[in-house]
């Protein structure tokens, strides 16, 4: 039996590749298995190749596997692009209709499959997934009435003929499967799961309902790769708990909407990725100015301009940290597990009102679209916290003056009052301002309000700046990352211990202001820091490098072709720089 297997469907974007994976997976998940799945795909609406490549173990996984062990083609430019992924014990499942011929050089044998045929025959070709799915079955030894009550959700509402054709293309999947593999019958079978149900969703979705559990009522965003899930998720759900979101004309538009509800009182957001980001940067300096709360969720894609919309970069993080105009205070979280998304979500929500300051969430594309199973979260550790915010029975001010609204307090924070709060009237502009918000050019004024704004930063309550797996004080290496090359690099410093090397691990989880201290002290304990990040120009090393130094230690493995790291991959770069 197997411990892992490694499963892949690949086609013409557009011809339900989507779907087929998408089936597969929540058959397995309820079965208990745990998985990880990462969507190959085109930035085209229909056309282009596509694949969906799917891990499932009966223990946690949250990376992709190196290795494939079955790869579902429905067309030849699958067995071409992919094939090099495959071993020697590996198969390949290809529909007949493409007439599938094997690489020279590939080891894995081609079963040939009638998908579209059998479909045809019991009605439409569409269902050729669904025959895939039946022969996946047989592959893995399980028992078709697996996929019953999943097809009859899908199906149900279409009839009950639908319903059972779905399942005869399933059948008739397993059964010439069956045939085909002879005395291999079992080969691919996995070790049982515990038939614990999990949850199984992308980054996005965690994200999405983060905000919701947090008390956000309002969104405001315009469609784009790979935030637009944030919103669909959203539009869904928010009015069932009297919220909205509202698509807006462009991101300059959502951002400023974000932050007049905010300044009405409802906890709102947006969501984007860099393109979008880049026209937010104005807005996230008004909210900086007016010290009005904003949270913005970037994912993160591949650039510059249009770029690879459909693929995985962390590129935007100098842009999230000192892309605005002038100075202001924020704040930078780098989630990187679904749970830590969800969790993260809400204490973005409390940071923006507490500071009163725009917080980044940032995220990637591997995150936000990676679909994996999570243990269900804990609802009892959700906090809200919103700041000072006077809500009634503020004091009337003398000589009909306006409220300080701005008011030079000690740590920085000012109170909030809502439009309509009796004796809370003032002034909001983008324009440095006094205590009550009138303009003011004054150098003097200028500087204290300055100091003021900056000194919100002290104030910073988030719970771990910081995820380290670190049991050396004298460590070979550190490895460092930032969102989702967290997986792949657990199981290297996994690889790497068993080998007798001392490996420490530390993802940074908040990038501003940059938790110099922590960081500081696990540098100090390493002989070599190596930074794995998805761009160019080693951003995330830089930071590193500006704010605590170890230039002479720091070395870097960057990766900018649009793909994430492999576990295998990232171990041979890692080997290579301690040889």
């Amino acid at each position: 039996m197997l411990h892992q297997l490694s499963w892949k469907v690949g086609g013409q974007q557009g011809e339900g590749i989507e779907s087929t994976g998408e089936i597969f997976s929540m058959a397995m998940n309820r079965l208990g298995y745990h998985l990880y799945g990462y969507r190959h795909f085109s930035s085209r609406i229909k056309g282009g190749h596509t694949n969906n490549k799917i891990t499932v173990r009966p223990t946690e996984v949250r990376s992709i596997a190196d290795d494939l062990d079955i790869l579902v083609a429905f067309d030849q430019e699958t067995i071409e692009v992919n094939y090099k992924e495959l071993t020697e014990k590996s198969i390949i499942l290809a529909d007949a209709k493409f007439n599938p011929v094997q690489p020279e050089d590939s080891k894995a044998p081609v079963f040939i499959v009638p998908f579209t045929e059998i479909a045809t025959e019991l009605g439409t070709s569409l269902m050729k997934n669904m025959v895939a799915i039946g022969s996946t079955a047989a592959l893995l030894n399980l028992k078709t009435s697996v996929f019953q009550s999943l097809v009859d959700e899908i199906f149900g509402r279409k009839g009950e003929e639908v319903v059972k054709k779905n399942m005869e293309a399933i059948q008739q999947g397993y059964d010439i499967m069956s045939e085909l593999l002879g005395d291999r019958v079992g080969e691919w079978e996995l070790a049982p799961a515990d038939g614990k149900r999990r949850m199984f969703m992308i980054g996005n979705d965690a994200i999405a309902l983060g905000a919701l559990a947090a008390g956000s009522r309002f969104m405001a965003a315009y469609p784009i790769t790979p935030a637009s899930e944030i919103m669909e998720y959203l539009i869904k759900k928010l009015p069932k708990f009297g919220g909205a979101v509202i698509q807006t004309e462009d991101e300059i538009a959502a951002a400023t909407m974000a932050i007049g509800a905010n300044y009405g009182g409802v906890r709102s957001f947006t969501a984007s990725a860099g393109p979008g980001l880049s026209l937010m940067m104005e807005a996230i300096g008004l909210s900086g100015m007016t010290e009005q709360p904003l949270v913005i969720v970037d994912t993160q894609r591949g650039g510059p301009s249009t770029g690879l919309p459909t693929k995985q970069e962390q590129s935007d993080l100098m842009a999230m940290l000192y892309g605005t105009h002038g100075e202001i205070p924020k704040v930078v979280i780098a989630p990187s597990t679904l749970e830590e998304a969800f969790f993260d979500t809400i204490q973005a929500f409390n940071i923006a009102e507490e500071l009163q300051l725009p917080v980044i969430i940032m995220t990637d594309l591997q995150l936000s679209l990676g679909k994996q199973t999570t243990e269900p979260f804990d609802y009892s550790k959700i906090e809200i916290r919103r700041g000072k915010i006077a809500f009634e029975d503020l004091e009337p001010v003398e000589n009909k003056d306006y409220f300080k609204r701005y008011e030079n307090t000690e740590d920085g924070v000012s109170t909030r009052v809502f439009p309509g709060t009796e004796n809370g009237i003032h002034h909001v502009t983008g324009v440095e301002h006094d205590e009550t918000g009138k303009p003011s050019e004054s150098a003097g004024n200028r500087q204290v309000q300055m100091d003021k704004r900056f000194r919100k930063l002290e104030k910073l309550n988030f719970d771990t700046p910081v995820y380290t797996n670190a049991p050396h004080d004298d460590a070979d290496v550190l490895l460092v990352g930032f969102n989702s090359t967290r997986a792949a690099l657990e199981e290297v410093q996994e690889r790497l211990t068993t080998e007798g090397k001392k490996v420490n691990h530390a993802h940074i989880r908040l990038l501003f202001p940059f938790p110099s201290e922590e960081m500081a002290a696990l540098v100090n304990g390493a002989k070599k820091v190596i930074v794995v990040e998805n761009n160019k120009t080693a951003q995330l090393a830089n930071i590193m490098k500006l704010n605590i130094g170890g230039h002479s230690k720091t070395h870097s493995i960057t990766k900018y072709d649009g793909t994430p790291f492999l576990p295998r991959e990232l171990e041979n770069k890692v080997k290579e720089l301690l040889d």
